[in-house]
C-alpha cells in the first residue's frame, strides 16, 4: 500500500489551471515534478477536479502512489515537497490512505467561495483574490436569487460551451452570501459542478445585484438551458476551491491530519 491523499493550497494567479499542459505552468505539472523527484520515479497526482486558470484553492485534494517509504513517513514527504515546490503551491497535509480512496470518485461534495470587493477601487492587498465590483449591489436581491440555485437541477445554461459531460444535472446544497461590505463572499456547495458553473452563478447574481435582472430571472435561465441567456462568467481571480468532503473514515482522517501537520513546531531553546 503506497497511496496518500494530498491536501493542497495554491495561489492560482500564475497557474494555467490544474491539468498538465505542454509549455504551461500548471498545478499538476509542478506537483508531479516535485513528487517524482522525492520518489525517484514518475509519480502522477490525480485531483478531485480541475481548477481553471487563475482560480485558487485552499483545500484541493489529490491522491498519488508514493511508495512504502513515504507512505510510512507522511510528515517527511510534506517537508520534502515544501522544499521542492514554489511558494504559491503548498501541500498542507499528506494523509496515508488505502487504495480504495480516489480523490475524484470518492468525493461527496465540494465547497467553493467566490470573493467580491464592493468598492470604487481594488485593494492592493486583495486584488489577486477578490473581484472588484464597483457598481452598487442590492445584496438582498442577490440573496433571494442565490437561493433559486439550490436543489437538484439541470444547470446546462451555466456550462461553458464545448464541454463534454454525460449529464448536466447537478445538486447544489447551498448557495448563499456571507460577509459585510466591502468584502462579500458567495459560498456554493454541491455534489459536483460543470465547467465554469460557479463563476456563471456569480455572474448571474451580480447582474441581479446591479438591478439589471430580477431574482425570478434565475428560474428562466435554468429552465431555458441556453448558455447565451445567462450572464457572462465572473472573473477567475475571485474563485477559490475551499474544501472537498469525503465519506468516513477518510473525512475524519484528513481533518485530523490537517490539524496535526499544520500545528506549529514545538518551541526550542534556539527560538530565544
Amino acid at each position: 500500500m503506497s497511496r496518500v491523499a494530498l491536501v493542497l493550497a495554491h495561489d492560482g494567479t500564475d497557474f494555467a489551471g490544474w491539468q498538465s499542459q505542454p509549455g504551461l505552468r500548471t498545478v499538476q505539472g509542478l506537483l508531479e515534478a516535485a513528487l517524482s523527484t522525492a520518489c525517484g520515479r514518475r509519480v502522477v497526482p490525480h485531483a478531485s477536479g480541475r481548477t481553471d486558470s487563475g482560480v485558487h484553492a485552499e483545500g484541493q485534494v489529490a491522491h498519488a502512489e508514493v511508495g512504502d517509504r513515504w507512505h510510512a513517513d507522511p510528515m517527511g514527504l510534506r517537508g520534502r515537497l515544501a522544499g521542492l515546490l514554489d511558494p504559491d503551491l503548498r501541500v498542507r497535509a499528506v494523509v496515508p490512505v488505502d487504495e480504495c480512496f480516489d480523490a475524484r470518485k470518492s468525493a461527496l461534495s465540494k465547497r467553493y467561495r467566490y470573493r467580491m470587493h464592493l468598492a470604487s477601487l481594488a485593494s492592493p492587498l486583495t486584488w489577486r483574490y477578490r473581484t472588484l465590483v464597483s457598481t452598487e449591489l442590492d445584496l438582498g436581491a442577490m440573496g433571494e436569487a442565490a437561493a433559486r440555485f439550490v436543489g437538484e437541477r439541470d444547470f446546462a445554461a451555466l456550462q461553458t460551451t464545448g464541454s463534454s459531460v454525460q449529464t448536466t444535472v447537478r445538486e447544489v446544497s447551498r448557495c448563499a452570501l456571507e460577509g459585510e461590505r466591502p468584502e462579500v463572499d458567495l459560498v456554493v456547495e454541491g455534489t459536483g459542478f460543470l465547467r465554469h458553473m460557479v463563476r456563471a452563478i456569480a455572474g448571474c447574481l451580480i447582474e441581479v445585484g446591479r438591478g439589471r435582472r430580477e431574482p425570478a430571472w434565475i428560474e428562466e435561465v435554468l429552465a431555458g438551458g441556453d448558455r447565451r441567456r445567462a450572464a457572462a462568467n465572473a472573473p477567475a481571480q475571485g474563485l477559490c476551491l475551499e474544501s472537498v468532503t469525503y465519506p468516513e473514515p477518510w473525512s475524519s482522517l484528513i481533518r485530523e491530519t490537517l490539524r496535526v501537520q499544520e500545528r506549529p513546531h514545538p518551541r526550542t531553546e534556539d527560538d530565544g
